[in-house]
């Protein structure tokens, strides 16, 4: 049975941040992952962290101005220094938590973007990418990038597992993977079985939820149960994120994970 990481950006949020670390752990999770916790000190969140006893399994990068919409600075021109202090900051915060997956989002491009300002894009990125990876290697971070369907995140740079492989290719670091939501391949491409066998070993983290809601991975069209014995085919052994909006709350709709701890 694959090893489940509850994603404290989405599960748990009926309460303040640092105490979802031990309601995590008191649901039965051993490790827990999140989005952003860089406005909280990071004694208090290591703190958080230690008590409850669980990894962090992952975290992101900072994405730039999320008010003024953006999601990622790893592909914006002229933000080269501020990417570099925000990978700083991450790297910071993971070596205190022990945390070895650092999720480094690109961006989102202008609505009147053409194929020329894309490539622009994908260059910057790709230098940002190398330059995040050299830092995180020093302390033994994998970084990871996230495609993501259109219809959450309009103007996402990477939207299918190609193009996020083949980006991973063309920078060649051995710390950079690929971190597939299932969640969003489903939404842009499908054929989730096909692509797990072909990219497991280049693919560092798994996220699940529920399509076409987003809700509980045991309601929609996604079949988990097939997909958590392919992983255990397949002998993944890292993380699977649990990055999905509960329909009636948290703790109510963890029926799926307590019958696979047999619970």
């Amino acid at each position: 049975m694959p090893r489940f990481a509850a994603n404290l950006s989405f599960l748990f949020n009926e309460g303040p941040f640092l105490e979802r670390f031990a309601e995590a752990a008191q649901a039965g999770f051993r490790a827990v992952e999140f989005a952003f916790a860089y406005s909280y000190p990071l004694k208090d969140v290591v703190a958080a962290q230690r008590e409850a006893g669980v990894e962090v399994a992952l975290m992101n990068a900072p994405p730039g101005d999320q008010e003024a919409g953006e999601r990622g600075l790893a592909s914006l021109p002229g933000r080269e220094h501020e990417f570099a202090a925000g990978i700083a900051t991450a790297l910071q915060y993971a070596q205190a938590l022990g945390c070895r997956r650092l999720h480094v989002m690109a961006g989102v491009l202008p609505r009147d973007a053409d194929v020329d300002e894309r490539e622009r894009r994908l260059r910057v990125y790709q230098r940002n990418l190398r330059y995040a990876c050299t830092e995180a290697a020093a302390q033994g971070v994998t970084v990871l990038i996230e495609p993501i369907n259109p219809r959450d995140m309009p103007g996402y740079l990477l939207t299918t597992q190609a193009e996020a492989h083949a980006i991973r290719t063309e920078v060649g670091a051995p710390n950079l993977k690929v971190q597939m939501d299932l969640y969003h391949a489903q939404i842009v491409e499908g054929d989730l079985t096909v692509k797990l066998r072909r990219w497991l070993p280049h693919i560092g983290h798994i996220q699940i939820a529920g399509v076409p809601d987003r809700g509980e991975p045991d309601v929609g069209e996604i079949n988990y149960a097939w997909i958590f014995r392919l992983l255990d085919e397949l002998n993944y052994d890292g993380w699977v994120g649990c990055e999905y909006r509960p329909a009636h709350g948290t703790t109510e709709g963890l029926a799926w994970f307590y019958r696979l701890l047999g619970r």
